[in-house]
């Protein structure tokens, strides 16, 4: 590790001492680069036929896990993370303590110069979601606008400052994307699809839950590629609707069924970025994007469709831990099932705000308790962790007669990380961590069928 304090270890003996690199994130930016806790300099050796890869908003290396288990040709050669308002960063040293240390950044990325940034030919980010979160109402989200929302914004700097653009993107976010904020719906991600198109890049998005293709999780996210309009594999999306249905890189990853009665729409984002964030759909009630669609010179099209999957499918069952290997907290114990079986359970009764003494009447619908084994798991939330009981914690009910959490080895599995990735971090911080990560299956697909087009294409272009 490149430091001028061997204390800074990220030895497993040592990995509780986060302290110094919280500090590290406190400083300015100069001061911070100057206390050298990180190596950042990227001295990754890549071939030819390598497609070097930068990871923004790395979390604990989602992306990465899933391109390279893709392809051995993706090499990620620098990544940033860092999480504002907190004292430990984890998920950091997560990544370092798995990957290396050698080019990772654990700074505020507005603070990090696009000098800073190895050029590269693939940019991907699960760039931060919690203003468009399903933890919050539409009506209460933030959006764009939002305190992390704004961070779109920071990978927009840098796309427009890199001297070289990527060939390529691969960005994540929630579903509800397609349709913020409650007020303009889908003003959101028409100003992110009009400023992908201003950068010199055509956009195609899915929304993929990744149960319906055999995934243990059902857990839904929005899933967007860019490629640069002077590419070869660009130049064959001359027919939208065929590229986004069956010839593009998202339907071979995760086919596709239509129904007959669905109609494409196709539509253009008219005007300059402040333009479409005043006016893009304003007073309609619904959102223009489909869960499927693609954006080529401002055109739109987009359709509704399901997905397609006959396949083996991995159920919450098939990923838990043998009984006898679940530590012990994990149990509820029989004092604390009524809380939990109270939590889980309908309910229509009065409260009272306790602000302002305001009675009203509260009812909520009942869920699974415990969890279903026999399909894949409900959506992991960063809630998860902790023993304290919870409506929206997974429970499980044991052979043995007995009900217990989830462990953070299994909340790894139901996300398809390898085995103890985040271990070093407290049980509770895993969960976390989990929580915002994605589901790395989705990732690999992705970036296989993506490898495949482009050595199909580079082939083509040399004949």
């Amino acid at each position: 590790m490149s430091t001028k304090n061997s204390t800074y270890s990220l030895k497993e003996d040592n990995w509780g001492l986060c302290e110094p690199i919280a500090e590290y994130c406190k400083k300015a930016a100069q001061a911070t680069r100057e206390l050298s806790l990180f190596s950042v300099d990227s001295n990754i050796v890549t071939e030819q036929d390598d497609i070097r890869v930068v990871e923004l908003f790395a979390g604990v290396g989602g992306f990465r896990i899933g391109l390279e288990r893709a392809s051995k040709h993706y090499k990620t050669i620098w990544s940033n993370q860092w999480e504002p308002s907190t004292k430990r960063q984890d998920a950091s040293m997560v990544y370092c303590h798995r990957f290396g240390e050698q080019g990772h950044s654990n700074e505020d990325i507005a603070m990090v110069p696009t000098s800073e940034i190895p050029q590269c030919d693939l940019l991907v980010g699960g760039f931060p979601c919690q203003d468009y979160s399903v933890a919050t109402t539409l009506k209460r989200s933030g959006g764009i606008e939002g305190k992390k929302g704004v961070l779109w914004w920071q990978i927009y700097r840098i796309l427009d400052e890199m001297k070289q653009k990527p060939a390529y993107l691969l960005f994540e976010n929630v579903d509800r994307l397609l349709k913020s904020p409650a007020s303009q719906r889908g003003r959101d991600f028409a100003i992110i699809l009009a400023s992908l198109n201003d950068l010199g890049y055509t956009v195609e998005w899915r929304v993929i839950n990744a149960a319906d293709y055999g995934m243990p999780q059902r857990r839904k996210r929005t899933y967007i590629i860019g490629y640069k309009n002077d590419l070869a594999i660009t130049q064959q999306i001359d027919k939208p609707l065929e590229w986004i249905l069956s010839r593009g890189v998202m339907a071979q990853a995760f086919p596709l069924s239509v129904d007959y009665k669905n109609q494409q729409t196709s539509f253009d984002i008219e005007g300059d970025l402040t333009t479409v964030s005043s006016s893009f759909n304003k007073g309609m009630k619904e959102s223009p994007f489909e869960n499927v669609g693609i954006m080529k010179d401002r055109k739109v099209t987009t359709i509704e469709a399901k997905a397609k999957y006959d396949g083996p499918i991995l159920t919450l069952g098939d990923i838990l831990l043998d009984e006898k290997d679940v530590p012990d907290e994990f149990f509820i114990s029989e004092d604390e099932l009524p809380r939990w079986e109270y939590l889980k359970g309908s309910k229509s009764e009065k409260r009272v705000n306790k602000t302002t003494g305001y009675e009203y009447n509260y009812s909520e619908g009942s869920m699974a308790f415990p969890d279903f084994l026999d399909r894949p798991s409900r959506t992991i939330i960063t809630g998860e962790g902790g023993k304290g009981p919870s409506r929206f914690k997974h429970v499980v009910y044991t052979l043995s007669g007995r009900y217990r959490r989830l462990t953070p080895l299994e909340l790894e599995r139901l996300n398809m990380f390898p085995d103890h990735h985040t271990k070093g971090a407290s049980d509770m911080r895993r969960a976390f961590l989990m929580g915002n990560a994605l589901v790395t299956g989705i990732v690999e697909r992705i970036g296989a069928v993506l490898i495949d087009q482009i050595a199909l294409c580079t082939t083509l272009s040399n004949r």
